[in-house]
């Protein structure tokens, strides 16, 4: 007899277990980047990008927060600015406002990781998709399924954790694997 094409198994195997453990492994090496700094180290900018670590942390947080609203809740879930208060919420995204802390951060990010990972275990069909909202870096008419959107999450988080990992080795010569 065949297994059921739906199981109630606690263990999560093949496709949700390589997206769960990729995850996994980029937000380490974001979470590791920032292990040890003061809050006015991660408002450093010490490249000539505005990038700062807890900007960066914070942005990568937010973008998977709305990529899972997007899942959830369709093109309507992602914000797209069109107006100066718009834009500078984009803006402000990037950077650490007065009063946010690193560990304040990091819980953010954690609680989100951890809506984002349950996400990938539960969701009934990764091939569930919604149109993208206009914006003029989507192309006109497009779609993200879930898997994708999940795809998209990895490599925000891989690349910023790289974009991190260069910032931290100018603030004080540390480096995320090396």
């Amino acid at each position: 007899m065949s297994e059921p094409a739906t199981s109630t198994a606690t263990t999560t195997t093949g496709e949700r277990a390589d997206l769960l453990e990729t995850l996994a492994a980029h937000r380490h090496f974001l979470r590791f980047t920032v292990r040890g700094l003061s809050d006015e180290q991660a408002r450093l900018r010490p490249t000539a990008s505005e990038l700062t670590l807890g900007g960066l942390l914070k942005h990568v947080a937010h973008q998977e927060a709305g990529w899972v609203r997007f899942i959830l809740e369709g093109p309507e879930a992602i914000a797209t600015p069109t107006d100066a208060a718009g834009f500078q919420k984009w803006a402000d995204e990037f950077r650490m406002l007065p009063g946010e802390t690193l560990e304040g951060l990091l819980s953010e990010y954690e609680q989100i990781a951890a809506r984002t990972d349950e996400l990938v275990r539960t969701i009934p069909d990764l091939d569930a998709s919604h149109p993208l909202p206009e914006a003029p870096w989507f192309p006109p008419g497009a779609t993200r399924s879930a898997r994708r959107v999940f795809m998209h999450i990895v490599a925000e988080t891989a690349q910023h954790s790289g974009h991190a990992d260069i910032l931290r080795e100018s603030i004080d010569g540390q480096k995320t694997m090396g």
